[in-house]
């Protein structure tokens, strides 16, 4: 188990808003490492778009990271019980 989540410690994913204007990148662990944002959202000084854009990104992240980690775990289960499994 400890070796899973080292392992996604390291793998980094990515969820971005409409047009890339935030992207936050997380681990296979679900923490968010990075926010990037378009330094366009910073012209337009709409602070609940903004926002929203981050809320956005961060949840895509959070998904796919979410998704990363369910796809390693049912593979670690059919390494530790291959047989239980196929029944």
């Amino acid at each position: 188990m400890q070796e899973i989540k080292d392992r996604l410690e390291t793998v980094i994913v990515t969820g971005e808003s409409e047009q890339g204007k935030v992207v936050a990148e997380a681990n296979g662990n679900n923490r968010i490492r990075s926010i990037t944002i378009n330094e366009s959202l910073f012209k337009i000084g709409d602070k609940n778009e903004v926002e929203e854009l981050i809320t956005l990104a961060v949840n895509r992240a959070l998904e796919a990271s979410e998704k990363l980690m369910q796809i390693e775990m049912a593979a670690a289960s059919k390494d530790i019980l291959p047989g239980f499994l196929q029944k």
